[in-house]
């Protein structure tokens, strides 16, 4: 199940306008992403750490969600330094580990970690209706923003339809083993959970239809720039400037 643990709060972070939120986030990463001087990158890591204080994160919740990147990273740090060319600074038998490797590997975890925190502080703090209708206000294909809230939405039908055609193998004293009769088990299960999800589909959509769908989801709530919204936005668009003037006298 999908949790919107960060959705609510009363932090400064979360009475910001979705939409002023939403354009320093995508800045701000596409920033980060492109700097190459550790100096840069490692101020873009102390602004999102900045911005998860000012959310008022639980701690825990932000680590556990920030793990799932650490254990693509770790494999990273173990693989890059061994394969990438550059300065071999020790070797392994007829391995060695080159300096860049390890340099690249830094880089990436801190430009990594940086944009996650980021994305929790600014974006995981609004629930997904908010931000389906922030993508609509910046004119991203309905289609695709229709997509992202339909999924969430029936997402968790899915795992009760799916959790109750496992219960169903259990009670005929299904045991999951390493044989052709499991494969068969497993292969019949996710196709039948193909066949209940698109026949609910079809009930949604004649639902949706009955009920004067036209194509247009409503939001409830009436979203406006306030002065403090303002401000926050150009003290954010003074953070990612300063940034970008740091990576430009690095590299001159």
């Amino acid at each position: 199940m999908i949790e919107e643990v960060f959705a609510a709060g009363d932090s400064p972070v979360h009475s910001i306008d979705p939409r002023s939120r939403v354009a320093v986030a995508t800045l701000l990463s596409f920033v980060i992403a492109l700097c190459e001087n550790f100096s840069t990158l490692w101020a873009g890591l102390v602004l999102s750490l900045v911005l998860v204080f000012a959310a008022r994160l639980n701690p825990r919740e932000v680590i556990k969600r920030v793990l799932v990147i650490w254990g693509f990273l770790l494999f990273l740090w173990i693989l890059l330094p061994l394969t990438y060319e550059g300065d071999v600074i020790y070797r392994i038998g007829k391995l060695g580990l080159t300096k860049q490797g390890f340099l690249l590997c830094a880089k990436i975890s801190l430009k990594s970690n940086a944009i996650v925190l980021t994305f929790i502080a600014l974006i995981a703090t609004m629930d997904f209706s908010t931000l389906g209708y922030t993508l609509n206000f910046f004119k991203m294909p309905k289609n695709l923003v229709h997509l992202l809230l339909l999924t969430y939405r029936y997402i968790f039908v899915i795992e009760n339809e799916y959790r109750r055609l496992i219960r169903a193998a259990k009670i005929r004293s299904f045991q999951p083993k390493t044989n052709l009769h499991t494969y068969q088990t497993y292969a019949y299960l996710v196709g039948m959970l193909f066949v209940r999800a698109s026949t609910r589909a079809e009930r949604v959509y004649n639902a949706m239809k009955c009920r004067g769908f036209k194509g247009e989801f409503h939001c409830l709530h009436e979203f406006s720039l306030s002065r403090s919204d303002w401000i926050w936005t150009a003290a954010a668009m003074i953070g990612i400037a300063l940034l970008i003037i740091m990576e430009v006298i690095a590299r001159i």
